[in-house]
């Protein structure tokens, strides 16, 4: 059976060493947009995504070329005045993040099923049958 790569922790490893790190010294730097948790049960893998403050239109997942990729962007404006209509509190929030893993190229849309409940994304993934790769045989012909 394959073993999906999402289950190791490559996506986080320190890539540059401390290059990045000066201005932030002592500050924890390692990614922390989306924080995913993985099960895996007999028939599926479950990845639990916790993104806080989205709602499921903010969502996307895709499948492309073995990789699931999730997807999230989220705008939100707040413009307070009093009676004059003078600002009291004016604030704007953008955030985007999304990540990547890479399930497989057995695995098709089919396999997959989301849901989105309280700001966390379950994903279930089924388990397939890694397929044997059959070698062929071409037959060179040989002029005599």
């Amino acid at each position: 059976m394959m073993l999906p790569s999402f289950l190791n922790d490559n996506f986080t490893d320190d890539f540059f060493g401390d290059m990045f790190s000066y201005p932030l010294r002592g500050v924890e730097s390692r990614f922390s947009g989306m924080s995913a948790d993985v099960q895996e049960f007999d028939d599926k893998y479950q990845m639990d995504i916790e993104l806080p403050g989205y709602d499921k239109s903010d969502v996307v997942a895709e499948l492309k070329d073995g990789y699931l990729t999730i997807s999230a962007k989220h705008s939100e404006n707040k413009d307070e005045k009093d009676e004059e209509g003078k600002y009291i509190r004016r604030e704007r929030y953008q955030g985007e993040c999304h990540r990547s893993f890479y399930v497989g190229d057995e695995i098709k849309q089919d396999d997959i099923s989301a849901k989105f409940n309280n700001g966390v994304l379950t994903i279930d993934i089924k388990k397939v049958e890694e397929k044997p790769q059959v070698e062929e045989k071409h037959t060179i012909a040989i002029e005599g």
